[in-house]
């Protein structure tokens, strides 16, 4: 079934693999994508779906260095060498909107910007700079009301400009410690306001985000990801999360997004997302359900032939592997994976792993 195509009313693919986002931090000229990304991007185009790095709708979010961005029309304009380098070889792609919330440093923001999050807890660990090294999370600002409505706005302006910059669609990044998830997170969130106390609290940021990015482009254009039970970025899991994600899920359906991606996280240590609690989200959920996680071949092809999802995301086998679709179609060797150049500028590690026969 994995090389199978696949048609929802809105997005036709022809086969069920997904390129998972993936951080990669080549946006080196003011987070703005380039013609080394649109190389990139379009050497995996083979995928039935290609779903971009985080890509920030918001000053405020580029917390990590050279990740980009998708708020100024230059952003639309390096965003569009990618999108017509992927279509080019007939390929599908959303963009990937990621604020990063508290996840950030000073140093890697532009002037102006803020590091903020729903509380004014530090996120525990460091990250890169490229002027000062690795550095401890910076403090951030409790949003306020204001701020929360302005983070709304800036995520469904973001959408506009990925349709004007030709993307197929957009994700919204509800996972990994990231702004969204932060408002989800009970570890987190501590707010005792509207957007937080409770499992309807904790939810309105994330569904206020959706709404208004479905009333800027359309639900059938929007997708979401999840990563409940995730550790990564202070996250873990609490007492309510099942009924939690399964409310935001049930909401969700009811807005008629395209797709819900799942992360399991297992497969880098994580505790394991519960087979029923998956099944419990796949059967409330009316969309496309895609399973993201340490999947190989067989494995995907197994969940798969189960039901158990409609598409199944693939991450760093995606980095060293450009053909990834043909070196599995094939059952051929895969390229191995140099760790060391997946977030440094240039092409070294990024567009030079050899495709089969080459």
């Amino acid at each position: 079934m994995l090389f199978t195509t696949h048609s929802a009313p809105s997005l036709q693919l022809r086969n069920r693999i997904v390129m998972a986002p993936m951080t990669r931090s080549r946006a080196v000229d003011h987070n703005t994508p380039n013609a080394l990304m649109a190389e990139y991007y379009g050497q995996r185009a083979s995928a039935g779906l290609i779903v971009t790095e985080g890509t920030s709708p918001s000053p405020n979010g580029l917390g990590y260095a050279r990740i980009p961005g998708l708020f100024t029309e230059a952003h639309v304009q390096g965003w569009k060498l990618v999108t017509d380098a992927v279509h080019a070889k007939g390929g599908k792609i959303f963009v990937q909107l990621m604020h990063t919330g508290r996840v950030a440093h000073v140093a890697n923001l532009p002037a102006g910007a803020q590091v903020l999050a729903p509380t004014a807890e530090v996120c525990p660990g460091e990250m890169f700079t490229d002027t000062q090294g690795m550095q401890p999370h910076s403090a951030p600002r409790a949003m306020t009301a204001d701020d929360i409505a302005h983070a709304v706005a800036e995520y469904a302006r973001s959408a506009q400009l990925a349709i004007e910059a030709g993307f197929d669609g957009v994700e919204l990044h509800a996972a990994n410690g990231y702004l969204i998830e932060q408002f989800l997170n009970a570890n987190v969130n501590h707010r005792s306001d509207g957007y937080g106390g409770s499992i309807e609290g904790r939810n309105r940021f994330a569904l206020e985000v959706a709404r208004a990015t479905v009333a800027a482009i359309g639900a059938d254009r929007v997708g979401i990801r999840l990563s409940p039970y995730g550790v990564f970025n202070g996250m873990g899991g609490y007492p309510e999360v099942e009924a939690q994600v399964l409310a935001l899920i049930e909401e969700l359906a009811q807005l008629g997004i395209l797709y819900v991606h799942l992360l399991d996280h297992s497969a880098l240590g994580a505790p394991p997302v519960p087979a029923e609690f998956k099944f419990r989200l796949r059967v409330a959920f009316h969309g496309l359900f895609i399973l993201a996680g340490g999947f190989d071949r067989a494995g995907a092809e197994s969940a798969l032939t189960a039901g158990h999802a409609d598409l199944i995301a693939f991450a760093r086998p995606f980095i060293a592997n450009p053909d990834l679709v043909e070196r599995m179609q094939a059952k051929a060797a895969l390229n191995p994976v140099d760790m060391t150049t997946f977030y440094t500028p240039g092409p070294k590690g990024y567009t030079d792993y050899p495709a089969l026969g080459t």
